[in-house]
Formats: structure tokens, C-alpha cells, sequence
């Protein structure tokens, strides 16, 4: 029973108060308002999914794909707002469950959420380095995604970046906000220009009629199938709503962002009204981006045309808007030079909290004096990121983050509820709404995403927690601080 001791949520909220201990190790600093939280989501996922995902699964209708995710997200994001205003803390989604649900349902999300930032960065990284070559004409055998053996572009951004990270949290957002604007602006450009060129021929049909997906058959389409179509057994089929909603469990990754916002509660100047304003207000400004520039998108260009590797400016470039082609290319690398950096930002904050909790070595949680960041940990994740971003061709992986984001998501939830149970006096300044029906319906548009991904993403984040468990039995259950100290609360 020890595997469910609990968190104090006291002890969580003045967890980085000033004391003996924080002082030897230091703390992390209040350095953001509502606005940087904002600037640390936009632009996700807009610039890479789209028309690979209108190509493959949904057509037109992946505007409906982004809506989806877009709803199931706001679900998440009010029980997100609940949790990180009464408890703003490094590791959001791990501390909420740590003080819920138990010390192993906690290791297990911090487990998936290393997985989630990691590969996330790992994988922008190397779209990052395709837009670079395609703006500026560089030689594939170092930029592209296929041909390349090791990947130059993707190893050189991650390493700015990840200096920028250590450098400290204020830095970051100065450099994500500033980036955020010319996504926007460009967002923009691209609804108000690509509208002229929208032809309603290309968004009809808006839903693909159904069709089987092509392939050689087998074991192995089994294994690409999503995973409600392999245990019902019904015959694998692409388009259609089956396209629609597998398209949107593969977009989610756009609103991944919010689990990296979450994660800057302890950083932030006044969490209790800027994390409410920070989740909720960007996902108001996402999903009505993300819809616009669908929309244009699979209206300047019949779907099956569109590029899978940077639809966003290609799409200019085919109907003779070359020079647009161009600004929206460098725009794009402008969105996933954030996109990158929130996430090597956001994965040492997780390896802090488990630090601070003993379960990883104490090394990972000093805080350097000048910069205010984990030092030890944002070097690691630097270099862990940099080895994958150049060195594994992990497009096929992408799934990984959504499933990844998806499974904190329902974590969530479930905390909301039982918190509401556990701690009712709690001081809540924002108090997610229709409690228990809200979380509940949260848990199942979450699980049901997550039945739309295909077989080998399950198979593949299965063997990735199975290794966390060797990991934490064979140090984090034994150092433990709750095993350590007669506060814990065996559940």
C-alpha cells in the first residue's frame, strides 16, 4: 500500500517557500505574468499536422479534426485551471496526482510526461530544420527529414535553444513572446490573403467518403490501425468520421502546450489569476487560428496536394504567391523555434519536482544562484534532445506526444474530483464548473482520442512505462521522501 502514499497539498503550496533546504538547493523564481503563459503555447502543430493529417486521414474535414481537439482540450484546460491556481507547483500534472491518487499513478505521469516534452522538441526540432532548408535552399543531406543520417539543423537549434533555457524562465518568454507575435501576424496573413484564393470546389466533398487505407495488408496495417478498429475488429478504413477523429487525436499535439503552462505554476507572479487566464485565453486564440488557417488551406488546394512537410507555405507557392510562400516559411520557423523551446524549458521542471520529491538524485533539482533554473537537468534534457533530433528520423513517433498529453489530461480530471472530496475547504480560486460531470466527461473524450491512435503508438508508450516501473522500483520507491518521513500517508 506504500506505492499509494500521498502528498500533503499543504505541503505542496509552501513546498517553495524560503527555508533552510531551498536555500542549500535554491528555488525557482516568480518571473511570469499571463501574457508569457499564452506566448508558451501558440503555434504548436499548426504549421506540421495539418496537411498531413488532411492528406491522410480527414481532407476538409480536418477543420472539424482541430474543433474536436480544440473542445476536448477546453474540457481539460477548466480542470487544468482549477488545479493550477490552488496549486501552482513544478509538475503539474504529477503533483496534482501525487496528492490524489498516490505516489506510483504520480511516477507513472511524470514518466510519460519526460516522454511527451523529449520526444515533442525531438520532433519539431527536425521540422524546424526541413522549413530552414526549404527557405533557404540547404542541402537535404543535413536539414531533411528523410536522407539525412545525421540531422545538422536539428542538433544546432536545439542547443540555442537550450542555452536560452538555461539562461533562465524571464529570458524564455521574452524570446517566445516575441516569436508568438510574428506567428500570429502570420496566422493572420495567411486567413485574410489565402482567402481570395480559396476555390469551394476543393472542400467538397468536406468528408471524405471512407475507403480502406492503402498499404500491403497484414499484421502490419493491424498494427496502424486505430485501436478501437483492431479490438472491435472492424476493417480498417481511412476518411470518413473514422479519418475525422483519428486526424484529431493526432492534432491534439497542437494543444499540447497546456501541460507545459501548467508546469510554470510556480513560476509565475500570480498564479492564482494568471493561470486561469494563461490556459484558458490561449486556447481561445489557438483553436480560432488553427480553424482559419484549415480552412484557407484545404480551400487554396484540393487536400490531396497538399504537402506534408510544410503545407503552410507550399500552398502559396502552388498558386503563384511564391514571395508569400517564402514569408510564411520563415514564419513557421519563427513557430517552432517556440514550440522547441517550451518544451525544453517545461521537461527539467518535471525532473526538478521528482528531485525535490527524492524520487531521483538530489542533483537534479539544485537551482543555479544567478539564473534561477534546474541547471543539471535542463543540460541533460538538452542533450538527450539534441541526440534524437538528430540522429532518429521519429516522424513516426509523433503520435507518442498526443497519447502522452492525452493520458495526463484524464489524470487531471480525476484529480479535480477527488480534491473536491479529499480537500472541500481548499482555497480554489478558480473552480472548475459542473463538478463531477465536467471531469467525467473530460476523462472520456480523452480515453476516447486516445482509442483513435494507432496500435503501435500503444504498444510503443506500454514499453516506455514498463521501463519507468524499473526505474522507479530500482531507485525512486526506496529514496522516496514519503518513505523517509513520518508524514507520509499511506493510502
Amino acid at each position: 500500500m506504500d506505492l499509494l502514499r500521498k502528498k500533503s497539498v499543504d505541503d505542496v503550496i509552501h513546498q517553495n517557500d524560503e527555508t533552510p533546504e531551498s536555500q542549500e538547493h535554491g528555488s525557482l523564481k516568480k518571473n511570469l505574468s499571463a501574457l508569457d503563459l499564452i506566448g508558451f503555447v501558440i503555434g504548436t502543430g499548426i504549421f506540421t499536422l495539418t496537411g498531413l493529417q488532411a492528406k491522410e486521414n480527414a481532407g476538409p474535414g480536418v477543420t472539424i479534426s482541430f474543433l474536436i481537439a480544440g473542445a476536448v482540450a477546453l474540457l481539460a484546460a477548466l480542470c487544468y485551471a482549477e488545479l493550477a491556481s490552488a496549486v501552482p507547483t513544478a509538475g503539474s500534472s504529477y503533483t496534482y496526482s501525487y496528492t490524489t491518487i498516490g505516489e506510483i499513478f504520480a511516477w507513472i505521469i511524470a514518466w510519460d510526461l519526460i516522454l511527451e516534452f523529449a520526444l515533442g522538441a525531438a520532433v519539431v526540432a527536425r521540422g524546424w530544420s526541413g522549413y530552414v532548408a526549404g527557405v533557404f535552399d540547404l542541402p537535404d543531406k543535413w536539414f531533411a527529414e528523410e536522407g539525412s543520417v545525421v540531422n545538422v539543423g536539428a542538433i544546432f537549434i536545439v542547443f540555442v535553444l537550450g542555452w536560452v533555457a538555461l539562461r533562465g524562465i524571464r529570458e524564455s518568454a521574452w524570446v517566445t513572446n516575441g516569436l508568438v507575435v510574428i506567428k500570429v501576424l502570420v496566422c493572420v496573413f495567411v486567413i485574410a490573403v489565402g482567402a481570395f484564393y480559396v476555390n469551394t470546389g476543393n472542400l467538397v466533398p468536406f468528408i471524405p467518403e471512407s475507403q480502406p487505407p492503402s498499404g500491403d495488408g497484414g499484421s502490419s496495417s493491424s498494427l496502424h490501425a486505430p485501436l478501437w478498429q483492431f479490438l472491435s475488429g472492424v476493417e480498417p478504413a481511412t476518411f470518413g468520421l473514422t479519418g475525422i477523429f483519428v486526424a484529431a487525436a493526432v492534432v491534439f499535439f497542437a494543444y499540447s502546450g497546456f501541460e507545459a503552462v501548467a508546469n510554470l505554476g510556480e513560476e509565475t507572479k500570480k498564479p492564482e489569476r494568471d493561470m486561469p487566464l494563461g490556459l484558458l485565453g490561449t486556447l481561445g486564440i489557438c483553436t480560432a487560428l488553427y480553424v482559419g488557417v484549415c480552412i484557407v488551406l484545404t480551400g487554396m488546394v484540393h487536400y490531396s496536394d497538399l504537402s506534408e512537410g510544410d503545407a503552410v507555405a507550399d500552398v502559396f507557392d502552388q498558386v503563384g504567391l511564391e514571395w508569400a510562400g517564402i514569408l510564411i516559411g520563415i514564419a513557421a520557423i519563427a513557430g517552432l523555434t517556440s514550440v522547441i523551446l517550451v518544451d525544453l524549458v517545461a521537461m527539467p521542471r518535471i525532473g526538478f519536482a521528482l528531485a525535490r520529491d527524492g524520487l531521483l538524485p538530489e542533483a537534479f533539482r539544485r537551482i543555479h544562484p544567478t539564473w534561477g533554473t534546474p541547471v543539471l537537468m535542463t543540460s541533460l534534457t538538452v542533450v538527450a534532445v539534441a541526440l534524437l533530433a538528430g540522429l532518429v528520423p521519429i516522424s513516426v513517433l509523433a503520435e507518442m506526444v498526443s497519447i502522452g498529453t492525452l493520458f495526463a489530461f484524464v489524470v487531471v480530471a480525476i484529480a479535480v474530483i477527488v480534491l473536491r472530496r479529499t480537500q472541500p475547504d481548499m482555497k480554489r480560486p478558480f473552480r472548475t464548473p459542473w463538478v463531477p460531470i465536467l471531469p467525467i466527461a473530460t476523462v472520456a473524450s480523452c480515453v476516447g482520442l486516445m482509442a483513435s491512435l494507432k496500435v503501435d503508438t500503444w504498444l510503443r508508450f506500454l514499453v516506455w512505462l514498463a521501463l519507468g516501473f524499473v526505474v522507479y522500483f530500482a531507485y525512486g520507491y526506496r529514496h522516496s521522501r514519503l518513505n523517509k518521513s513520518p508524514e507520509g500517508d499511506p493510502a
